[in-house]
């Protein structure tokens, strides 16, 4: 940290590295118990053929290493990536990772993926395009033909330190502040993520991040809101009433709702059920149910708006669908929904003349 500090352009890891096999060699540091990280082998990997009666036992675990991996290489391109640089293709990284693995294989290589400390450290030594990978397995290829005996003396103390030093920079309070003041749920997640990192490891940490949004995901989608609609006055907009806007105007014997999402077979109930509350609750002649922000609608889902329509007739009010997307419409016009009825509209604002206009007959 010191040489970083005060002067950081030179090698402070390589340095660092030199130093600490030199104290071994001079002092024999491991006779002190310094854990070392001990003999490795040298010389160039033999080509070997992979045994393919093992993919059988071995593919499970296989495949969460690739999630993983992947998951974490993901993570740190995201981490590091500057605005002046190509966007980030995951994808086109899935591939390349699984093309090297594919071909390290031959050679009895280790799974390979991106890793937030080796790309930290590259970063803050200077690293800027691909030559630096490039060097890196050079110098790796060096290390390994001539190197082995002086990296059997470096102690485990010294490359932990290295990733620990230049893992602190990832970590910035503001980040989570800033998160936090935006959204209370992508706060937790981060933080339930940092905790098992620091807990359990990095990959585990990354997974669990994971398994926490995707189920805070599947439990927004599974409940989507409906939210009654008032129009703020002297204008068009039509916005989910809330005391910040009490008085946005509502309209007596119609009732505006809006939902969000995609509509299917695991909400579509649960979206029925807000429906009904409301409807029972304001017992209006028109219900006009905005579907704006809704971009797909399953069979299911639509069989839940043909019985809500039916009940709502058997209870004296209509049903009507508004702001209406084009492949929501088209599926619409191929149901009994198309039958000639006059209950689709373009927006809100036109749902609302109609109901007028009606009124005043």
């Amino acid at each position: 940290m010191v040489i970083e500090k005060l002067r950081p352009r030179w090698p402070a890891p390589l340095m660092i590295i030199a130093a600490a096999i030199a104290a071994v060699g001079l002092f024999a540091l491991q006779s002190y118990g310094v854990s070392l990280v001990g003999p490795t082998p040298a010389g160039v990997p033999a080509f070997t053929v992979p045994d393919l009666h093992l993919a059988q036992q071995l593919w499970p675990g296989a495949l969460g290493i690739a999630l993983m991996s992947f998951t974490e290489s993901v993570a740190a391109a995201r981490a590091f990536i500057k605005s002046d640089e190509p966007p980030l293709r995951p994808n086109t990284e899935l591939f390349a990772t699984g093309l090297a693995n594919a071909v390290g294989a031959f050679m009895g290589a280790m799974p390979g993926g991106g890793g937030t400390s080796q790309t930290a450290v590259n970063r803050l030594t200077g690293a800027h395009t691909q030559l630096a990978g490039s060097v890196t397995a050079l110098m790796s290829l060096l290390a390994m033909l001539f190197l082995s005996p002086l990296i059997a003396l470096m102690p485990n103390a010294v490359l932990a330190a290295i990733v620990i030093v230049y893992s602190i920079g990832l970590i910035k309070s503001a980040d989570f502040r800033h998160i936090l003041s935006i959204r209370r749920t992508e706060f937790i997640w981060a933080v339930a993520g940092f905790l098992c990192v620091m807990l359990v490891g990095t990959l585990q940490g990354i997974l669990v991040a994971i398994i926490v949004s995707v189920v805070a995901l599947a439990q927004q989608t599974a409940n989507p809101p409906v939210h009654v609609l008032g129009r703020r006055p002297g204008t068009n907009v039509f916005r989910p009433r809330s005391p910040e806007h009490s008085q946005d105007e509502s309209f007596p014997g119609l009732l505006l709702l809006r939902t969000e999402g995609r509509l299917f077979f695991l909400n579509a109930e649960r979206v029925a059920e807000k429906m009904r509350a409301l409807v029972a609750e304001t017992q209006p002649t028109v219900v006009v149910l905005d579907l704006s922000g809704v971009f797909d609608i399953e069979y299911s889902a639509l069989r839940m708006l043909t019985a809500a329509d039916r009940r709502s007739r058997e209870g004296g009010a209509e049903l009507w669908l508004a702001g209406l997307t084009p492949d929501v419409y088209a599926l619409l016009q191929r149901s009994s929904w198309g039958e000639g009825r006059q209950c689709l509209f373009f927006n809100v604002e036109l749902a609302l003349e109609h109901y007028r206009a009606q009124a005043t007959k």
